[in-house]
């Protein structure tokens, strides 16, 4: 093992004073074998609300602790040592936001030292080291557990994960070596690289102990006494621990190689090459083959001094902070006790998107729900996509059979509009034209009491012109998902002139118990996200009508790490939703927003485009090529981005200045939400700064100069 015992710690300590420092409570547990173990629990002394977590200051007093049982150890006094958490938490893993304020590259390089030379205490304290996660691990918590002799999960525990790769940094701590000798690397891959990427996808306990991340697996009623038994028959011999997961040679010479190539080809194929961090865990993945923990912690050592230290570990933090702190708190939300109560939902089309909410608002709300359309079979051919969807979220394990038969009696449908009467929260999801939303309110309004809110799903128009005839238009309000609405985490909420505090508070506290971030926003055309992607994909669509390849226009945003190119997206939305939304900006902001034929043209073609196997844009396919009429005046891969980049820094700025948001953090947080922006490139707005499309556009720049250049 590496001997970091000569490293001077001191300034890492040092710039900690600020630290929630989690304490380490010892108590000696005499084993029914005759031997002690000492049981450390970890405790920050906070509730639930804050976890433990594990910076310099915290780790300093671990490392006390595990020296003093060391001694212990030495002279008999024990026999095995544990470590545990305070209810339903074990720990959060490294306190990241204390990261990121080191992000120097020589304190970077002594925080992955510090984690190695404390956490390693664990497997040299002299007796067997048992990790009992009872609850919440992730991260560097994950590692302390890693580094014990063995491991016990509570069956219960809320999330276990390595979720580093998502914060571009990689699991440092000793996991990029260790998992993949212990679980094989097919199974670290899963972990490491492809869950983070997934939205940050936690796993299950029984999964954990599967994949045989854990030994054991223990139920939360008695979880701390079945896993103190099981450590006592494991010092006394009476049980063996089995591994089978543990790689052999010829996996390290085969499958080893051959996983790591499939793993960067998928890779490079769906998210590109912008993001460091998940190569980054790929070559230490690959490296930790030669199973020498020395070596491997060396190279995590390098790794994670190079990452931290580097911009988008600091961007990654910014859009972390954003969606754990910012999104929780909405800026503009009226206190939540004015929301009304909403015990019954109308839901106005049986469309896919109409159905897709009523499935949402049944399963999250456990609310009645009643759908309605312009006749019953399109009413049942909803209700049969519903009940569809319900099944495979039961087969899934998602819903027990008891909730799925719940959520299936809670959805009805009808072309009865009077069986709304009793609903307080009506939303339409109808053809997008003003005419067609303001005539089903016009049906509606009149059978639903005067207190229940009424909702648009409108994606570009105007929700005060879409409410232009109601009798209380302070009721109604833009309530605007994303597609797939189950997957989505974003809602934009529309504040009209109108809209009273009372509706607003009801429709942010319903996206809360949607399980939804919600936005508020002001009443100008495409609100946040799909006016700024009409200016993403105006420009793709101005640089094709001028004749640039379509394989160049859709490289060119790969320097951002977009998840897709713009055309791409555009096919994903719809070609004639994405005409349409083009037609929406290009009508009210004329002179700023690109209005090409090609796009129109595009969208009356069956299949205009050529795609790979994942799914990525390659070209034009014969159809698409012959509806277009293209220029001679192709550009460059470079200035299609510095155009995008111009055209979102101009246009954020407006927004801005007409108050469509409250602060430039909430145009991040809606595009890191609603539109993929990627969590290494930091918002939007720190990105425009950096790249200096800020300053020449309008002489600025969004934050604070050290924000800009960290962020």
């Amino acid at each position: 093992m590496t001997d970091y015992t000569g490293i001077d710690f001191a300034p890492l300590l040092a710039a900690s004073d600020d630290e929630v420092i989690t304490d380490m409570f010892v108590r000696d547990v005499a084993l029914a074998s005759g031997g002690t173990l000492a049981l450390i629990t970890m405790d920050n002394g906070r509730d639930h609300t804050r976890p433990n977590t594990l910076g310099p200051r915290t780790l300093e007093r671990l490392g006390g602790v595990l020296d003093e049982l060391t001694k212990r150890a030495a002279v008999g006094e024990i026999t095995a040592v544990g470590i545990t958490g305070k209810p339903f938490i074990f720990a959060a893993g490294a306190d990241l936001s204390k990261v990121s304020t080191l992000a120097t590259a020589e304190n970077a390089r002594l925080m992955a030292q510090y984690g190695h030379h404390i956490l390693g205490k664990l497997g040299t304290v002299g007796v067997p080291s048992f990790a009992f996660v009872n609850g919440l691990a992730l991260g560097g918590a994950m590692e302390i557990a890693l580094h014990c002799t063995y491991r016990s999960v509570d069956a219960s525990a809320a999330a276990l994960a390595f979720p580093e790769v998502f914060l571009g940094i990689i699991p440092g701590w000793g996991g990029a070596t260790i998992v993949p000798n212990l679980i094989g690397i097919e199974k670290a891959l899963e972990v490491i690289v492809s869950n983070p990427l997934k939205n940050n996808r936690m796993l299950k306990p029984a999964q954990a102990k599967e994949m045989g991340l854990f030994d054991e697996l223990f139920g939360s009623a008695s979880f701390l006494e079945e896993s103190l038994a099981w450590a006592d028959a494991v010092v006394s011999g009476a049980k063996k621990v089995e591994r089978p997961n543990v790689p052999g040679k010829l996996e390290r010479l085969t499958k080893w190689p051959a996983a790591i190539k499939i793993a960067r080809d998928m890779l490079k194929a769906r998210i590109g090459t912008a993001a460091k961090a998940p190569y980054v865990a790929l070559d230490l993945l690959s490296a930790a083959k030669d199973n020498d923990l020395t070596r491997g912690f060396e190279r995590e050592d390098d790794a994670l001094t190079e990452l931290i230290a580097g911009d988008q570990f600091v961007a990654s933090i910014y859009a972390f902070d954003l969606v754990q702190k910012r999104a929780k708190r909405p800026a503009g939300a009226p206190d939540k006790s004015l929301a009304k109560p909403v015990q019954k939902v109308g839901v106005i089309g049986a469309g896919l998107m109409a159905s897709q909410f009523a499935l949402l608002f049944a399963r999250k709300l456990r609310v009645p729900v009643v759908i309605t359309d312009l006749d019953q079979g399109r009413v049942d051919k909803g209700l049969e996509y519903i009940r569809g969807e319900v099944d495979k979220l039961r087969d899934k394990g998602r819903l027990s059979s008891d909730d799925a038969n719940q959520v299936k009696a809670l959805v009805s449908g009808t072309t009865d509009k009077a069986l709304f009467a009793d609903c307080d929260w009506v939303i339409e999801a109808v053809f997008e034209e003003l005419g067609v939303k303001q005539q089903v309110f016009a049906e509606i309004e009149p059978i639903i009491s005067e207190t229940a809110v009424i909702a648009t799903n409108t994606s570009s128009l105007s929700v005060e012109e879409i409410g232009a005839k109601l009798a209380h238009p302070e009721r109604l309000v833009g309530f605007h998902f994303f597609n797939p609405v189950a997957v989505m985490p974003l809602i934009e909420v529309v504040k009209t002139p109108s809209t009273d505090d009372a509706t607003l508070a009801t429709a942010m506290v319903a996206a809360r118990k949607l399980g939804k971030s919600a936005v508020i926003t002001a009443d100008r055309p495409g609100f946040v996200v799909n006016r700024l992607l009409a200016k993403v994909m105006g420009e793709a669509a101005r640089a094709l009508d001028e004749g640039t390849p379509m394989p160049v226009v859709e490289r060119s945003l790969a320097p951002i790490g977009l998840p897709m190119g713009p055309f791409e997206l555009i096919d994903l939305v719809g070609w004639k939703v994405a005409a349409h939304v083009q037609d929406t900006m290009v009508s009210a902001f004329p002179e700023r927003f690109y209005a090409s034929p090609n796009l129109h043209a595009l969208a009356e073609v069956e299949a205009p485009l050529v795609k790979s196997k994942q799914g990525k844009v390659e070209d034009l396919s014969k159809a698409g090529r012959k509806a277009l009429k293209l220029g001679s005046t192709a550009v460059s891969e470079e200035e299609i981005l510095r155009r995008v980049e111009d055209e979102l820094a101009g246009e954020i700025k407006i927004m801005l200045d007409e108050g469509v948001v409250a602060a430039a953090e909430d145009i991040d947080l809606c595009l890191i939400l609603g539109a993929g922006w990627p969590f290494q490139a930091g918002g939007a707005t720190p990105y425009l700064d950096r790249v200096g499309a800020s300053e020449r556009t309008f002489g600025g720049t969004f934050h604070d100069p050290r924000i800009a250049a960290a962020g």
